[in-house]
């Protein structure tokens, strides 16, 4: 049966039908709705699969590796950026290998479009030298996940597959097929390979290399990799995303090039040697960095190449159909222009939020400081740095806030105030807290606990209210500078008192500003359901 499906959600079917026990996750935009898509889809299965929120991406990463071990298939799912922190598992996972097929759908975000950096993740299957699956449409994801378990229980090796956020995040159509049994218990007695010690890991670090002529020739068997022929003396190399705006482009004016769509990697050398052997010049067309145009640069020479690095394409954001056009020096068609009828609106806190209120009593006590910096994190709160509040200051990445207050304050800054969410302390905040409790810093930590992930949707946190105010007691806050508050404006003078206190103490403090995110609460009193 044929349905239309997000990218992401094709990645989802795929998974739960090539036999996963489990997926694990931390939410984040373009990712998000694999996961979502498998929690809604938990019905109607032989065999339950786990799909319950991580508290990060590590933690998931290495809770998939486990059931991998265990011998049952796991999917691991995060944004780019999330990879940077399962970076260590990632690495080490690809060293010890793996048992049941385990595969790693990591979402870039080319143009920044909800992200802090714009990230090849390509660049991280390299490095951990496993075999990369990059496909271009809805209907390849959900087929690439199916034969990316099954090549990652042949080679014993992680797989990251790779999407960017316009295919996670567009429909089509997509057929399913058969569905693959959940594999048995069959967990390995194999410390040679899982625990590793220097004697293994050197070891398993030569295996690991002895393996990559076969990977290479998996390469260059696989039906994600195929060359589209032509008779022009110019050809393109079209990665993932990229083949289609290729594609588009070749059918609109009628080119004849012939087109070497690449969705497997490593790079299947011998496809790509015949493409330069019938060819004057290749452009590299990829979604992200060039990180494949730098590397055939330095095999085949910078003369018959174009791509980002010579400024055919453009170097930073998304491709498309025109930018492809232009590289390939054929003129834009002429199309009708659109009116300039709406002004572009930035975003902004909800109305009725809880943080608006939070950041209205935080500015009343700092514009009493003549240093008045604010570091805070990631999520809906982040919007306080836009007006009328502007009421933070920096947003680097997940926790930042806390170990950046923390390193101001060692240099002197007074106050050194923090903003975090309750999802994001649980994330990465908790070990910066217990840094500053170590070193008795002069720090005030605020957690703006909405009861959820609100930023991605509305999705469970894995620590709010009571656990909260129980976590920083376990980590070592002082009781009496463990403080709660409500943002409400009928809340304001006693929320400005109790911040003012903490702020202005030489020592570390925590208050928790408690209020569930407005969006849920209206999704509870229409569904009653979602309660639970």
């Amino acid at each position: 049966m044929k349905q239309l499906l997000l990218g992401a959600e094709a990645i989802a079917l795929g998974a739960l039908d090539a036999g996963i026990s489990g997926v694990y996750a931390y939410p984040g935009t373009p990712s998000t709705e694999i996961t979502e898509y498998i929690q809604k889809n938990r019905g109607g299965r032989e065999q339950p699969v786990r799909s319950a929120w991580s508290a990060n991406e590590k933690t998931a990463y290495e809770a998939a590796l486990g059931m991998s071990y265990a011998g049952k298939r796991s999917l691991v799912c995060m944004k780019h950026v999330g990879l940077n922190v399962a970076a260590d598992a990632f690495i080490n996972s690809a060293i010890t290998g793996i048992n049941g097929g385990m595969v790693v759908a990591v979402a870039d975000d080319p143009s920044m479009h909800s992200s802090q950096n714009e990230q090849d993740s390509r660049v991280y299957g390299k490095f951990a030298m496993v075999p990369v699956i990059e496909p271009a449409s809805q209907q390849e994801l959900y087929d690439a996940v199916r034969y990316a378990f099954d090549l990652s229980e042949a080679l014993k090796l992680p797989v990251l597959l790779r999407l960017t956020t316009r295919v996670a995040h567009s429909r089509a159509g997509v057929e399913g097929a058969s569905i693959h049994p959940q594999n048995q218990l069959n967990a390995p007695y194999a410390p040679e390979r899982f625990v590793l010690m220097p004697h293994n890991a050197r070891r398993q670090y030569n295996n690991l290399l002895a393996m990559q002529p076969q990977l290479e020739e998996h390469s260059e068997q696989s039906w994600l990799n195929r060359l589209i022929p032509g008779t022009g003396t110019t050809g393109v190399l079209a990665f993932g995303i990229a083949f289609n705006y290729v594609m588009e482009v070749r059918q609109a004016f009628g080119l004849d090039c012939p087109v070497l769509k690449i969705g497997h990697y490593p790079l299947p050398r011998k496809k790509i040697e015949e493409l330069f052997s019938s060819c004057d010049t290749i452009l590299v067309a990829e979604e992200g960095y060039p990180v494949y145009e730098e590397l055939l640069r330095g095999y085949f020479g910078n003369n018959n190449i174009k791509g980002r690095l010579d400024g055919t394409l453009p170097r930073a954001g998304e491709l498309n159909a025109d930018s492809v056009a232009l590289a390939l020096g054929l003129a834009k068609k002429e199309v009708m222009p659109v009116p300039d009828i709406m002004v572009n609106r930035p975003p902004e806190l909800c109305k009725g939020c809880g943080h608006r209120d939070l950041y209205e009593a935080l500015n009343t006590v700092m514009s009493s400081h003549e240093q008045h910096h604010v570091f805070s994190d990631i999520g809906c709160y982040t919007l306080g740095a836009l007006a009328p509040y502007n009421a933070i200051h920096t947003c680097v990445d997940m926790g930042a806030s806390i170990t950046m207050a923390k390193g101001a304050a060692d240099a002197g800054l007074r106050p050194a105030v923090a903003v975090i969410g309750d999802s994001t302390f649980t994330h990465s905040g908790m070990t910066g807290l217990l840094d500053a409790i170590n070193d008795r810093s002069p720090l005030t930590v605020i957690i703006a606990d909405n009861d959820t992930t609100a930023m991605t949707g509305g999705q469970n946190s894995s620590a709010n209210g009571l656990r909260l105010l129980e976590i920083c007691r376990g980590l070592g806050v002082e009781e009496a500078h463990l403080k709660t508050i409500i943002p409400l404006k009928s809340h304001l003078a006693e929320n400005v008192a109790i911040l003012r206190e903490e702020i202005a103490r030489e020592g570390v403090s925590v208050v928790i500003a408690q209020r569930e995110c407005i969006e849920t609460a209206a999704r509870k009193k229409r569904n009653p359901a979602a309660k639970a």
